[in-house]
This record gives C-alpha cells, structure tokens and sequence, in this order.
C-alpha cells in the first residue's frame, strides 16, 4: 500500500503559550520518531495547500468562517495573542495553521479518491473535533475531519462515508456537524464523564459514540470496538473511512485517565482496516487529534502508520 504523509511548516506557527499541551513540540516529536524508526520512508511526503473558505463552508457556517478569518488576519498585523474561550488562543501564526491543517484534509481526500494514494496520515495542528458548525473550542478552529468527510461527499460525490473517533475526548464538533447526515456514520469511543462533558446520550442515529469509563485499558476499548463499532461499520458500507487520530488515551498521558498502549491503537487501526478493504477500496484518510504526552504520542503515531503502511 501506498501511504500518503501531509503536513507542513506553518502547522509549527500555531503556538498558544508556554505550557500549553496542544503545542508545535507535538508534531516535532512525531517526526523525530518516524524517522528514527524508518516509517519516514515508508510513506510519500506531499503538498499541503491551504484550504479554501468554501471547503471550510462545507462543514461550517460561513460566516463563522470569514469572521473567524477577518480575525486572525487581524493577529497577524498587531502580533497579538487572544483567547477565543478559556483552553483556546489564537497567535499571529494561527490563521496559516488552521487554514493548512484543513487544507492537508482536503488534499489527502482528493489524493486518495483519486487513487494516487492508498490511505493517508495527516499530522496536523490545531487539531480539529471539538470545532463546531460555529464556534472554536477545545483546542479546535476547524473541523478537519467534517470538512474532508464534507468534500468527499458533496464536491467529489461519494454516498456514504464513517467518521471513526478514538480520542479520550467525545467529539462533540464532529456529532454537531454531522449528526443526521444520513450520508455518514460516526462510530466513537470516549472517556466519560469527562471534557467536554457530552456524547453519553447520541443524538442522532448515524452515531455510535460509546463512553467508557476512566482507567478502562486495551481489553475493554476492544471489546467496544468489537461489540458496537463493526457491526455498525458493516451494515453502512461506507466508500471512505476518516479517522480522528487521537491518542491522549494513551496510559503515559496525564490529560486522559485511559489505559490504552501502542499494541491498541494498531489493533484498532487494523480493524478500520479490515472494513476500508472490503467495501471502501482502502481508502482511508486520518488526521491528528489529541495526544499530550510527548514519547506516548510519537511511538502511538509510529504504531497506527505502521499499521496502515503494511496492513
């Protein structure tokens, strides 16, 4: 298989402070690991451009987006920093970041689809499931995953696509964007209660967000998996699957009380896998989500590329 890698500089410009956890050291550090294991060479680097406003329109409220853009350009002539709600800051670098980190999205879904690649993995910051129709929050400007998931159904004519989730976190941007789009199915799988303190009742029925308690290690999130995810996956035969890579579930990570190790992030690769080749041509593209502990992150990255380059 070929697997595509996107990302590119300006996600490195995107910086909301000194001690903040979603910061440019994230994507550094999977780097300095990929390459130092070999997987650097496994996958084919591509051209990140920016994503359009009508992308981003897909998914959100258009004028969320051209406000949102009116003010970040603004950041970047005063080279000030803002809150926009109490856990997400936005700098000068920002605009760029999160206008490429949609934009890799997009192009991983076309360079798939069209065949040029088998799946992609885009290593993206800000990360993007918490972002609403209209409203940042979590981290989150943008909704990567909604907006690829969006243009592989409404510009590139798909019929039915899966959003799959395996953040700590509830994607609760993802099920506001795409709850009742029969077009999709979004299978989950959470800590609860736990930030943002949602997702334990579904909304619609096109989602399969499971809550699993704190401490829950590899046995049970497979067991959710198998139990609540597949089935569901099967009957929808989705045409694309798109994956929000997140992997603050990790045991070493302190903003999550999961147990989850790298065996288990390959394992659940493995079996989005399994579906994508019976009724999706293996298309598969995934994006980076959460993930905090540095080492954690790196080597949980290595073991879901791994997976998608050589299953």
């Amino acid at each position: 298989m070929t697997t595509g890698y996107f990302s590119h500089p300006d996600c490195l410009s995107h910086d909301m402070g000194a001690g903040h956890p979603e910061c440019p050291a994230r994507i550094h550090a999977i780097e300095d690991h990929l390459r130092a294991v070999g997987l650097d060479m496994l996958m084919l680097p591509q051209d990140v451009p920016m994503a359009s406003n009508q992308d981003l329109a897909y998914a959100h409220d258009l004028n969320y987006v051209l406000t949102l853009d009116d003010f970040l350009q603004q950041l970047e002539a005063t080279g000030e920093t803002r809150a926009l709600d109490p856990d997400t800051w936005a700098c000068p670098g920002t605009r760029s970041a999160a206008w490429r980190a949609a934009g890799a999205a997009v192009a991983a879904t076309d360079a798939v689809i069209d065949g040029k690649l088998s799946n992609a993995f885009c290593a993206v910051r800000p990360p993007g499931h918490h972002a609403t129709h209209d409203q940042t929050m979590g981290f989150c400007f943008f909704n990567n995953v909604a907006v690829a998931a969006r243009h592989a159904l409404d510009v590139r004519g798909l019929k039915r696509v899966a959003v799959v989730d395996f953040d700590v976190h509830h994607g609760n941007g993802t099920e506001d964007i795409l709850a009742n789009d029969d077009r999709v199915l979004m299978v989950g799988l959470f800590q609860h209660p736990f930030y943002p303190y949602s997702g334990a009742e579904s909304r619609a029925g096109n989602m399969v967000n499971v809550p699993v308690p704190a401490r829950s290690d590899g046995r049970l999130v497979r067991d959710v998996v198998d139990s609540y995810w597949m089935y569901r996956l099967e009957e929808f035969k989705p045409e694309m699957i798109f994956i929000s890579a997140g992997f603050d579930g990790h045991r070493e990570d302190d903003l999550g009380g999961l147990g989850l190790v790298e065996a288990d992030y390959a394992w659940i690769t493995a079996k989005i896998m399994q579906v994508a080749d019976t009724h999706a041509q293996g298309r598969i593209v995934s994006c980076l989500e959460g993930g905090y502990n540095l080492s954690a992150l790196a080597r949980s990255v290595a073991a879901h590329v791994r997976t998608l380059i050589e299953n």
